[in-house]
């Protein structure tokens, strides 16, 4: 296979041939990156016996981790729709802050959300009452997405117990604590400019019109669940997997803390968020639960298909040896360890797509150098976090995930999604050095290590 500086050019290059055969030539997506897969791996001089199975090694990886919780996640949506619970919450939110500031509201809760949930999850999840409050306020959708998508993507992306931030801080040795602390101060500015402030332009789109639920708001005559019966059907899953991961991070291994984590894995507890769900909304309900899961089996399809050929793409790209040269170039530079650890990661998301793959590698490279520098752990740790939240490009099938679920074009998720999580992730590494500027200063507390 080729080597050096030649990779990025056939990096571009496959990139402009996927946007390209998609915006302009509408070819549909989950083909469009089958092909793109294939030409690159020609034009790395892949051996051809090599190019089909790595295609087919990164689809069946990526479904393999999101493929369950992409399912569980269309049916729970469903079940909270079809009950009217996503209007009850819609509503809650709605006199919670008004409708100017329902955007706000919006990326906080997947902030928070995507905190103990995987990011793809939790877009799912939150999608059905994005929809409805967009078209009870009579707003842009794509105002929202953005709010949703970079909310979720920066709780996935920097606050643990999050798998990749918690491997960042294991691989750097951080205080958990400090780490976590600063992690909320970054990450709240992030989708505060990424998420909310960024999306504000496109409240010139055209008001959303697409399908909703019902029109509870309007009319206020639809028999809805309570707020608080609807919030804890959307929370329990939520909670469950939030509180396996802390029992299980601070209890001693054992035949309890085994069930507990079984119970709080996300597929596991997406289920039995579906149970619960069902049992406790059913009496809402206008048609049968197997119609319910039956919709949503022919909608998740083709999301799928494109969610997987996205980690097919990905897969070609990273054994290309694309990421692996990118890093390789930039650790010879002589630059802060803060500065190269933002910069590196988000070199390694546009080279290979995945976030936490991109937030793993950079800090097993790092980990090692930060107690010689002085650097504090900490904030090399966000640092990295940060440089993974933005850049997604179609080798990300979280790219896919957001596109297919809010309908809206490529073109748009570029607009929406790849930029304003651009700016989300430059807004936290701006306070990340501003906080290592104070701490050279004056000092913080609990930077420093384990």
């Amino acid at each position: 296979m080729i080597t050096g500086y030649p990779l990025l050019i056939v990096f571009v290059i496959s990139v402009a041939i996927l946007l390209t055969s998609i915006i302009k030539f509408k070819l549909n997506p989950f083909i469009a990156m089958i092909l793109t897969s294939i030409i690159t791996g020609f034009l790395v001089r892949m051996p051809i016996k090599d190019i089909a199975s790595t295609i087919t090694g990164g689809f069946g990886s990526t479904l393999g981790s999101i493929g369950i919780v992409i399912g569980l996640g269309i049916i729970f949506g469903n079940i909270l729709s079809e009950a009217g619970a996503t209007e009850s919450i819609a509503k809650g939110l709605l006199r919670a802050t008004g409708a100017k500031r329902a955007a706000l509201a919006v990326t906080t809760a997947g902030f928070l959300i995507s905190i103990p949930v995987f990011m793809d999850a939790a877009f799912v999840i939150m999608m059905p009452i994005v929809k409805y409050v967009a078209k009870a306020t009579k707003q842009s959708l794509m105002t929202f997405v953005c709010a949703l998508g970079i909310g979720t993507i920066v709780g996935h992306a920097m606050v643990i117990p999050t798998p990749g931030p918690l491997a960042v801080a294991a691989a750097v040795n951080a205080n958990v604590g400090g780490f976590l602390l600063y992690a909320l101060i970054a990450g709240f500015a992030a989708i505060t400019f990424g998420g909310w402030l960024y999306g504000k332009r496109f409240r010139k789109y055209p008001a959303y019109e697409g399908e909703a639920s019902a029109n509870a708001v309007e009319d206020g005559t639809k028999n809805l669940p309570s707020f608080g019966l609807s919030l804890f059907a959307l929370l329990f899953p939520i909670v469950l997997i939030l509180a396996s991961n802390i029992i299980t991070s601070v209890a001693p291994e054992g035949i309890v803390t085994s069930i507990i984590a079984f119970l709080g894995e996300k597929n596991i507890a997406l289920l039995l968020g579906c149970i619960v769900a069902f049992f406790s909304l059913r009496k809402y309900f206008k048609k049968d639960f197997n119609s319910i899961v039956v919709e949503a089996a022919d909608s998740a399809g083709l999301i799928l298909l494109i969610t997987g050929a996205g980690g097919a793409f990905g897969s070609v790209i990273n054994t290309s040896g694309i990421g692996d040269f990118l890093v390789q170039t930039m650790s010879n530079l002589s630059i802060p360890l803060v500065v190269l650890g933002f910069a590196l990661s988000a070199l390694l998301r546009v080279s290979q797509g995945s976030t936490t793959v991109a937030l793993v590698t950079t800090s097993t490279i790092l980990g090692s150098a930060i107690a010689s520098t002085g650097a504090s752990p900490v904030l090399v740790g966000l640092a990295i976090c940060a440089g993974g939240i933005g850049f997604s490009l179609p080798n990300d099938s979280g790219f896919w995930v957001l596109n297919r679920f809010s309908g809206i074009s490529v073109s748009d998720t570029i607009k929406s999604w790849t930029f304003g999580g651009t700016i989300a992730s430059f807004s936290a590494f701006a306070v990340i050095l501003i906080l290592d500027l104070i701490n050279r200063a004056v000092g913080l507390p609990l930077l420093g290590a384990a």
